[in-house]
Parts: C-alpha cells; sequence; structure tokens
C-alpha cells in the first residue's frame, strides 16, 4: 500500500462523525449508494467464514421510525415517556435510509459470540466509513425498542441473534469537528 493509499484512508478514519437525523436535510440517496455501502459491509473480517452480518434497508424511513415508536410504546409500560415516543416516530424525517444491523448466529456455529458481535460491528464500521466516503451523514443508533426482545420479535430474529443497532443515513450540510477527550497515550501500553 502506498503512502498516499494510507493517507486517504486515515483521513476517511479521521472525518467520519456522528450526524444525527435532525442534522440531515431530507435528500435522497440513490439505492445503488447504500447496495454498495453494504457491499462493503460484506467485506468486514470473519472467523471461519461465518459472515454474521445481516440487513434490513428501509427505503422509506418514515415506515419504520412509526413502527419502532409504537415497538417502544408497546413495551414501555408505566415507563412510557410521550416525548420519546414523538421523537422515535419522527425521527425519519429528514433521513434518507434507515438500516436495521444485526447479528446472525449459525445454529452450527463454534465460533464465540463475542467474535461474531466483533465480526458484524466491523460489517457496521464499513458501511460508516463507506458514507462518510460519499459524504453521507450517519448514525448508529441504539436507542428505543433497538436493544429489546420486541425489536427481535419484530424483524424475526433467531433466539441467538443480535440487533446491533439503526443506521440511519442522509445528507447533510453539518460538518461537526471530532472530539477524543483521552489521549491516546492513556490507551495504549507498549510492551518490549
Amino acid at each position: 500500500m502506498s503512502e498516499q493509499t494510507f493517507s486517504t484512508i486515515a483521513e476517511n478514519i479521521k472525518t467520519r462523525r456522528t450526524i444525527k437525523p435532525g442534522m440531515m436535510n431530507g435528500q435522497k440517496i440513490p439505492n445503488a449508494q447504500v447496495a454498495a455501502l453494504l457491499e462493503l459491509a460484506d467485506w468486514a473480517p470473519t472467523h471461519a467464514y461465518t459472515e454474521p452480518w445481516r440487513f434490513v434497508v428501509y427505503e422509506d424511513p418514515k415506515v419504520f421510525c412509526e413502527q419502532h415508536a409504537e415497538l417502544y410504546k408497546q413495551g414501555a409500560g408505566e415507563n412510557f415517556n410521550p416525548a420519546t415516543y414523538n421523537n422515535l416516530a419522527n425521527m425519519g424525517a429528514n433521513v434518507s435510509h434507515v438500516v436495521i444491523a444485526y447479528m446472525h448466529r449459525s445454529e452450527l456455529s463454534k465460533i464465540p459470540v463475542v467474535e461474531e458481535v466483533a465480526a458484524a460491528s466491523c460489517a457496521i464500521q464499513n458501511v460508516l466509513l463507506g458514507a462518510n466516503a460519499l459524504n453521507i451523514g450517519s448514525f448508529w443508533s441504539t436507542g428505543g425498542a433497538t436493544l429489546k426482545p420486541a425489536m427481535k420479535d419484530f424483524l424475526g430474529l433467531g433466539a441467538d441473534d443480535q440487533v446491533l443497532g439503526l443506521l440511519y443515513l442522509g445528507y447533510s450540510d453539518a460538518n461537526p469537528d471530532g472530539v477524543r477527550k483521552t489521549p491516546l497515550a492513556e490507551k495504549v501500553k507498549w510492551v518490549q
């Protein structure tokens, strides 16, 4: 790999930012570009070629967001918050696509679950980095009912499958600065 290629990849990684749905402008992403992002996801590392990542793509995010709000409402019971419900229901107002990402656990897999979650998370990161390279904003969310059993039921997932989050994709005029609160030297230990 050339230094120029490394610099391009490094710049893409360092400039990727969370762009929340309210920061998106409602402009539609061509489906072909979303498909290209999912193709990048398919090249994530995978132990024993289990390829545990799975995605459900909503071209009309408003449909999913209303369903998500209802799932939250059904499961909230006494903790129901109308503001949370409204936020979830309207989250897709300016979003182009919502992608539900989950880890599919093969019934025959002997690979540790943590490795399967890590592989599927790498696939998600590939989507986020690809989106950044295409000037598409992205937000990886686990709020609302995302990690609740109701979402697994809604998606018809198996007992060992795990929802890893919702990826909100859309164009944005925002360009927030990146922040790291802990110096890298405090996160790395070199051993000689």
